[in-house]
């Protein structure tokens, strides 16, 4: 497979995502539905920490990758859905620290949504990833 990162962005002095993602003759691709920050028990985590969702929410979704024999860096598109965009903005730093510590260049957005499916979480991240 040949990945090509088109037209990268840059928050400060950090890669913040690219607009587009090339990728040439992919073996496997991976859709994966929305994560949240979820405990062990399933239940939701980090209630009212932002920083903490978006942490544990990345955490959760790199785990479903290597169930499924993928790494955090396959990602080419993420979805970031929020109920307080200003609330993720404020702490884009943990958006942009931990996929950059995993080699996760994708492509992304961030929407503020009106509610997510249970009123203590405040961030979704759903993604692609191809191999």
């Amino acid at each position: 497979m040949r990945r090509e990162d088109v037209d990268p962005r840059f928050f400060g002095d950090q890669l913040a995502y690219h607009r587009a993602v090339v990728i040439e003759q992919p073996q496997r691709w991976l859709v994966v539905a929305g994560h949240e920050a979820r405990d062990d028990e399933g239940g939701i985590a980090a209630v009212g920490d932002i920083r903490g969702q978006i942490r544990l929410t990345f955490q959760r979704l790199a785990e479903t990758l290597d169930r499924a024999g993928f790494r955090l860096s396959d990602l080419v598109q993420i979805r970031i859905f929020s109920v307080d965009i200003d609330a993720v903005t404020a702490n884009y730093d943990v958006v942009l620290d931990v996929p950059a510590e995993a080699n996760c260049r994708p492509a992304s957005l961030l929407a503020e949504v009106r509610a997510l499916s249970d009123p203590r979480m405040l961030v979704e991240i759903e993604g692609l990833a191809a191999q």
